[in-house]
């Protein structure tokens, strides 16, 4: 049961932290800018 439940938790921060990766506007295409390097990039 402890293993269930930290695999549990484990699976929840993954997601979590890939889904919050950044709050950046995207266009039409999924892309913007990241403005500390200057370079753009797609999801």
């Amino acid at each position: 049961m402890k293993k269930l439940f930290v695999l549990t938790m484990l699976l929840l921060v993954a997601v979590f932290s890939v889904s919050a990766a950044h709050g950046g506007r995207t266009d039409k295409n999924g892309c913007h800018v990241d403005r500390s390097t200057g370079k753009r990039h797609c999801h």
